[in-house]
């Protein structure tokens, strides 16, 4: 340091030398010895062009907004609202649309844009009177970014809308569902809310296997929907339904039910039970007289647990076609007495207690096996726990949880136990199938996959001993208005008192038949259910199964057999000849 001035120190060896700012700018922009005019003009044609690209991109999104204000622009602006999403066809085994998705404009307001509520809410109501004016101000004059005010309208109100030309006032492209066969197959389809999300039948059922999670991810567009096939057929659901309507008012019943399923696989070709709804009405289904009676109810089934009892008796290996059981008179239990309704007061063998129906037959079969037995049976039958299925509404069985002799007594023939007839019918087609307890589906399923999901729980000779009951019973027993020439059908009555006030009621019936062709060889059963039919002058004033269950299978059965490939066979020689040839007895 010298007279107070600092030294100056050397430069750096190395260092960049240092360049005015602003010159280092100019060399940026204009870059050394370049024409500056030429530069000028090439700044100008640039900037051109990038305006031109944003007002070009600003005009096309303007475009998208006009000509298509149903997409995915007007969704985000409800983005709080539900908004109806695409699901897939649903398809019988032969292709047959049983439900599929319509574009149906929906009515939406955006409040911050409404110029005069109370203007808009006074001409929307003159369009649409059911709307409440009250409601529609309200959410009109809310500060909300999107409101519905009613969804699904109709294309020429629509047009009446459009010509109003209200400001924030437009129209979104919904996916409604729609069900072209009505309330042909209500119970098994359906139906969804106006937000087409499945609540019932099939249709919730596909919203809890992915369909839901797809249109969480945005991913269930109409494009990317698969058709879903079901087991069912519409040709035998239209015949089933068309003689269930028919026996309802002839025999004037509370109500009506009925099944076709597959034996071999399990599949439901037809599930009807009455009174029905239409899908597309879905407040219908809030009737509690509309519910499905063959899954959400449970019933005590009467004579057709009789199958059951004596299927335990063969399998067991100590009673066989011809064991016989005392029949003559009453049989008393405690303070209580089992008599027969046919009563033929002789010792009878195992077939005639099933084709003469005899609940002290049944009952003294039951108590020779044992209560535990009889429980075990039962409970390997599926009978005792709640059946699963795709169908989301399901009851479970009731049983007595304190087991004794006399529930054996009274189960037996059907009494003291209360089952979904589905349930039901699962078991009967083991007993008929070879002895393959296959859960049912109302998808498509092959005899492969069946057998996957099969568990055994009878002797395949025991099966065909019940083929073989069967069938006597169609030819000589309580359902011999049953037996359609060619397809030799075999099944079981069943009559059960209901139970009124706590006791049961001799005027107030149940009957149910469940029929199998050809008894031979299974391959369908058919399950009718007729809940209190009334006495006619052609039934000589009964009101037992064998006079209107019974004959409405028969029915049933000369028409759907056709339908499902059955070839009728004419000639064929007596079951004991035909089944019983197979069986060591």
């Amino acid at each position: 340091m010298s007279d107070g001035q600092p030294l100056a120190l050397p430069p750096m060896i190395g260092a960049p030398p240092k360049v005015p700012r602003a010159r280092w700018i100019g060399a940026l922009l204009y870059g050394h010895n370049v024409d500056r005019t030429a530069k000028a003009r090439a700044r100008v044609g640039l900037a051109i062009l990038t305006f031109a690209a944003v007002y070009a991109i600003i005009a096309a999104r303007l475009v998208m907004f006009a000509v298509a204000p149903e997409s995915h622009f007007v969704r985000r602006g409800a983005s709080r609202d539900a908004v109806a999403t695409a699901r897939p066809d649903i398809l019988d085994r032969n292709g047959l649309i049983l439900a599929t998705d319509v574009r149906a404009p929906s009515l939406f307001a955006e409040p911050r844009r409404i110029v005069d509520v109370d203007e808009s809410t006074e001409l929307l109501t003159a369009v649409l009177p059911d709307l409440d004016s009250t409601e529609v101000r309200d959410r009109l004059g809310s500060r909300r970014g999107f409101v519905w005010l009613k969804r699904e309208i109709t294309p020429k109100q629509r047009r009446e809308i459009y010509k109003l030309g209200l400001p924030g006032v437009g129209f979104l492209a919904e996916n409604k569902r729609v069900y072209p066969n009505s309330a042909e197959v209500s119970h098994l389809i359906g139906h969804v809310n106006i937000d087409n999300q499945g609540i019932a039948g099939m249709e919730k059922w596909l919203d809890g296997h992915g369909l839901q999670a797809l249109h969480l991810a945005g991913l269930a567009t109409d494009r990317l929907q698969k058709p879903v096939e079901l087991a069912v057929d519409l040709r035998v659901q239209h015949a089933l339904r068309d003689e269930l309507i028919f026996a309802a008012n002839k025999f004037k019943v509370k109500a009506a039910a009925g099944l076709v399923v597959d034996c071999e696989t399990g599949e439901i070709i037809s599930m009807v039970s009455l009174p029905d709804y239409d899908p597309n009405s879905p407040k219908q289904a809030n009737d509690p007289m509309r519910i499905n009676r063959l899954t959400t109810g449970v019933f005590e089934l009467g004579s057709t647990f009789k199958a059951l009892t004596l299927a335990m008796a063969f399998d067991s290996g100590k009673i066989g076609l011809n064991s016989t059981f005392d029949v003559r008179g009453p049989m008393h239990y405690g303070r209580f007495q089992i008599h027969d309704d046919h009563a033929q007061n002789r010792v009878l063998t195992v077939p005639e207690i099933f084709t003469y129906s005899s609940n002290i037959g049944a009952a003294k079969i039951a108590l020779a096996m044992g209560v535990e037995h009889h429980k075990w049976f039962l409970k390997k039958m599926g009978l005792l726990d709640r059946l699963r299925t795709e169908l989301p509404e399901s009851a479970a069985p009731l049983w007595p949880k304190r087991w004794g002799e006399l529930n054996t007594v009274t189960i037996a023939f059907g009494h003291g136990i209360a089952v979904a007839p589905l349930q039901a019918v699962a078991a009967i087609n083991a007993l008929v199938n070879g002895g393959y307890l296959i859960p049912p589906t109302f998808m498509k399923r092959s005899k492969d996959e069946a057998m996957e999901l099969a568990k055994t729980v009878i002797k395949p000779e025991t099966s065909e001993k019940m083929r073989y009951v069967m069938r006597l019973n169609a030819v000589q027993g309580t359902a011999k208005k049953a037996d359609v020439p060619g397809y030799y059908v075999g099944g079981k009555t069943g009559t059960s008192e209901k139970v009124v006030g706590g006791r049961y009621s001799r005027t107030k019936l149940l009957n149910t038949f469940t029929a199998i062709l050809p008894a031979d060889k299974p391959r369908y059963q058919v399950m009718i259910i007729l809940d209190e039919p009334q006495p006619l002058p052609e039934t000589h004033g009964f009101a037992t199964s064998g006079w209107n269950a019974v004959p409405t299978a028969g029915r049933v059965i000369a028409r759907i057999a056709p339908m499902l490939g059955v070839a009728p066979r004419f000639d064929l020689p007596p079951p004991d000849q035909l089944i019983l040839a197979k069986v060591r007895h």
